[in-house]
């Protein structure tokens, strides 16, 4: 396949507010050992692409400057070591890297094929909350059949997969959200019940539904609800923490809960895991994930496709966090 010498990406000349960002043209990435090269389609727009661009999320030093952890498109050439995948072949992935850009590589334990009847705008809303989901909710907390959960941030990208993913392997679903419509989004997705948390009190609502509270919370919000969570477990509950967007730091918590109900706080950032631990979340996804999605039992919640010339607009509609589901990019 004859391939182009250059290709469009955005770049990000400074760190700062949306519209620093510019559409430039560079050199094609190569694949090397491992990687498949892909030409984009179409791109998720990630809360980590928003940091990053603000300068509080750096990439890893081997990782592509380029914004963007998440796409689907063809594949246009394969590195030295890679099986399983050929020139032609439709995957989504996730990258480590360079994904607001025309071409994009992804290391081939990384990659996954579109799900039946999926374009690549649909495909490209998987693989960052799917893997992010997994690896938190199943891998590390254990979320099982019968089990009650509550997931913060429910109307987001991580949130209505959750919800899904949840109902899907027999949980108890409840979530938070900002507003009547965004509930009214929750429960429709399978939450039991869904709590506003402008108007209401989880910790409250949580008690009162449950009695004995929730096995596990699944939270992006961090030091501002730490100790509402811990109230709101069960014993031998688990809270999985997968972002700070209310704070990194709890100084005044109450941490007796965690002893008196033998209470399990972990979490994880997925971008530092190394290429055999994505690996082994990716093959879950296939053998157990992946199947439901072929039969229309799990589905993205897609908000809104910008052009990948609008990227400025993309990324004002993340901060405003008005959206229900995911933003995407169209190339």
């Amino acid at each position: 396949m004859s391939l182009p010498a250059l290709m469009r990406f955005v770049d990000l000349p400074r760190f700062g507010a949306p519209d620093v960002m510019t559409i430039s043209s560079g050199p094609l990435p190569v694949a090397g050992e491992g990687q498949i090269l892909v030409r984009t389609q179409a791109i998720g727009v990630n809360r980590p692409d928003v940091a990053q661009r603000q300068g509080t999320y750096p990439p890893p030093k081997d990782a592509s400057p380029i914004l963007g952890l998440e796409i689907a498109g063809e594949v246009v050439a394969i590195g030295p070591g890679v099986s399983g995948y050929a020139v032609g072949d439709k995957v989504c992935g996730l990258t480590n890297g360079g994904a607001y850009a025309e071409y994009c590589l992804i290391p081939s334990g990384q990659a996954l094929r579109f799900p039946k009847g999926y374009d690549a705008v649909q495909a490209a809303a998987l693989p960052e909350n799917y893997f992010t989901v997994w690896a938190n909710m199943f891998q590390m907390a254990g979320l099982t059949e019968g089990e009650k959960v509550l997931i913060h941030g429910g109307t987001s990208g991580i949130g209505t997969t959750a919800i899904q993913l949840a109902r899907a392997f027999g949980a108890e679903v409840y979530a938070t959200a900002g507003s009547q419509e965004k509930c009214d989004a929750c429960v429709k997705l399978g939450a039991k019940r869904a709590i506003n948390y402008k108007t209401e009190d989880f910790a409250e609502v949580i008690k009162a539904e449950t009695g004995q509270g929730v096995d596990m919370i699944l939270d992006m919000i961090g030091a501002a609800y730490f100790e509402k969570n811990l109230a709101s477990l069960a014993k031998d509950g688990c809270l999985s923490i997968i972002a700070f967007l209310g704070g990194a730091v709890a100084e005044t918590a109450n941490l007796a809960p965690i002893m008196v109900k033998r209470l399990t706080v972990t979490g994880s950032t997925l971008r530092p895991r190394t290429p055999e631990e994505k690996r082994a979340i990716r093959d879950d996804l296939l053998s157990q994930v992946w199947p439901l999605l072929d039969e229309g039992k799990l589905a993205p919640v897609i908000h809104k496709t910008f052009a990948f010339e609008d990227v400025v607009e993309a990324h004002k509609l993340m901060e405003s966090s008005s959206h229900i589901g995911k933003i995407m990019l169209r190339v």
